[in-house]
């Protein structure tokens, strides 16, 4: 469904993007995770036709977006980091300007809008001006908008920034409706990793470049079964040790993650080693996507 070859967004000698590779299938939950300025939005804005790569290609659906961004537009939809709605229109006029521009004809509108606005409970609210609705329900239009002409690819760019977690929920469970219905796909980008863990594929992206791809479950297998975190005050001959016996760790903050990665032994011996040096275990946990990502915002080499 959407495939990108070495895509890469130069601004006069800073490159955003350098290089990125990526192959969606069809009906595929995808997440583009990364640290701020890591190039996820201008990722998205070059895949979504808002802007030309410097060099690369990308094909949706089989289409150029260089070549045919008018065609591809018709089979996508975005939802912007900032609402793109007027605020000073009501939500009906908001979503029959939209649909104007995709040439929808009225009665299609009519049923598809009503439709739409009663899953997120908003049927009531139709007539009310977009600037006295809540984040959350702007942000419901938001998403309508993006879907209302049925694209085939549906964009998110930081969706759920702001949202209460009531909102976001049915944010969500809206967004799966559509993948399972309708075999969406929807392309992410997020600071909660948890609206990331459901995606069948993520690809995290440093500095504008691809670090690592693959299932959220596979990552997080990767990294490890087991994360150790102590506090980082006044352990360095704590870190000598595990640097002596070749244990991977990181500093986050004022903590120290340590990756156990197969054996409960290993677990053991490193807790025992923590207790004699008299460093505070703040936690034992199996990894998480989190991890995953604080790991390779932080680390140059990857997963290994």
């Amino acid at each position: 469904m959407i495939l990108a070859k070495n895509i890469t967004k130069k601004y006069g000698d800073q490159t955003a993007v350098d290089e990125l590779s990526l192959d969606i299938p069809q009906g595929q939950f995808f997440g583009l995770l990364g640290p701020n300025g890591s190039g996820k939005t201008t990722s998205i804005h070059m895949l979504s036709t808002l802007i030309q790569p410097t060099s690369g290609s990308v094909y949706v659906d089989g289409i150029d977006v260089q070549k045919s961004p008018r065609t591809v537009r018709k089979n996508i939809g975005l939802v912007f980091q900032e609402s793109a709605l007027d605020r000073t229109l009501s939500i009906e006029e908001n979503l029959y300007f939209c649909a104007g521009l995709h040439n929808l004809s009225r009665q299609v509108v009519s049923t598809r809008v009503d439709t739409l606005l009663e899953l997120f409970e908003l049927q009531s609210k139709k007539n009310n001006a977009v600037g006295s609705l809540s984040g959350g329900m702007r942000r419901a239009v938001d998403i309508i908008r993006g879907v209302l002409h049925e694209p085939k690819v549906l964009f998110l760019d930081e969706p759920t920034v702001g949202l209460d977690l009531p909102s976001r929920r049915r944010i969500w469970r809206f967004i799966k409706q559509l993948i399972d219905e309708q075999q969406l796909t929807v392309v992410l980008t997020t600071h909660y990793l948890e609206e990331a863990a459901p995606c069948d594929n993520v690809a995290f992206i440093k500095e504008g470049e691809l670090v690592s791809e693959g299932a959220p479950e596979r990552l997080i297998e990767q990294l490890g079964k087991i994360i150790i975190e102590i506090n980082g005050s006044n352990v360095n001959e704590f870190v000598r040790q595990l640097e002596l016996k070749k244990h991977e760790y990181m500093i986050e903050g004022d903590s120290l993650l340590i990756r156990i990665r197969d054996s409960e032994t290993e677990k053991v011996e490193l807790i025992q080693n923590v207790l004699r040096n008299q460093a505070e275990i703040i936690s034992v946990r199996k990894a998480n996507l989190n991890d995953v990502f604080l790991w390779l915002s932080s680390n140059d080499h990857g997963l290994k």
